[in-house]
């Protein structure tokens, strides 16, 4: 799946599973433009890493829920590397409580970065896709816009609603051979589970059929498949990578 000659920005690319999206990208020959809002020092980090490898990247600080900071992530991305034919919109919080806890800052915060992040991105940067001959964009959901989660009516609306608009735009650009689908992981490794008791994490394993938590290389192995030309007739899909949780 070779990526060469193709640009690739990932939204929240510089920790966590955006991370390991990052690194797979740049193995496969893309040019990446790793977003953060405040990790500077390991967006910048691994921009060195990518460089020892022989690849290219660039790290451009930018909040993609405000629009005009998508704006000048999109704009940066190009000017530098003078396209852009891969956006995967990674970048998401979590603020959980139950409903009669959860304040109005909490919904509103969740919503306009895991969602209005990912449509100002993608309002942006629609112009240079659908100029590039080659457009993808992959967009991460979450198990949780699916089954929906207690506790997290602002994170499940939020990752429910990137599936919705995904299916939009993959009508809206399909005529130009752009491609748009969504991830949804499951229970992925990462340094937030890591924290969680033994027996919680038991607990949900014995809910998943193949009974173990996920790698971050396994969500980043779909995103490679997606960005990549072995995926060019799928769209308006959204692929569960949740060990079977969702059937």
């Amino acid at each position: 799946m070779d990526l060469s000659n193709k640009v690739a920005l990932v939204t929240g690319g510089a920790s966590g599973i955006g991370k390991t999206i990052t690194l797979e990208l740049a193995k496969h020959h893309a040019a990446v433009v790793i977003n953060y809002n405040r990790s500077k020092e390991s967006a910048e980090a691994l921009v060195e890493s990518i460089k020892q490898m022989g690849g290219q990247a660039l790290a451009v600080q930018a909040d993609i829920s405000k629009f005009e900071d998508a704006r000048r992530l999109v704009e940066e991305t190009i000017k530098h590397f003078g396209a852009l034919h891969i956006v995967v919109n990674n970048a998401g919080i979590t603020d959980d409580a139950l409903i009669l806890r959860m304040s109005e800052d909490q919904f509103d915060r969740v919503i306009d970065t895991n969602l209005k992040g990912v449509w100002n991105i993608a309002k942006h940067s629609a112009k240079a896709l659908l100029k590039s001959g080659y457009g993808r964009v992959i967009n991460i959901s979450s198990v949780s816009g699916i089954l929906g989660n207690a506790g997290q009516s602002n994170y499940s609306s939020a990752k429910a609603g990137v599936i919705g608009l995904t299916k939009a735009l993959a009508r809206e650009f399909a005529s130009r051979n752009v491609t748009v689908n969504a991830i949804a992981p499951g229970f992925i490794e990462t340094d937030m589970t890591h924290k969680l008791p033994e027996e919680a994490i038991q607990t949900w394993a014995n809910q998943i059929p193949l009974k173990r938590f996920g790698r971050p290389e396994d969500v980043a192995h779909a995103v490679l498949f997606l960005a990549s030309e072995h995926a060019s007739y799928i769209t308006g899909h959204t692929l569960t990578v949740d060990g079977g949780l969702v059937m």
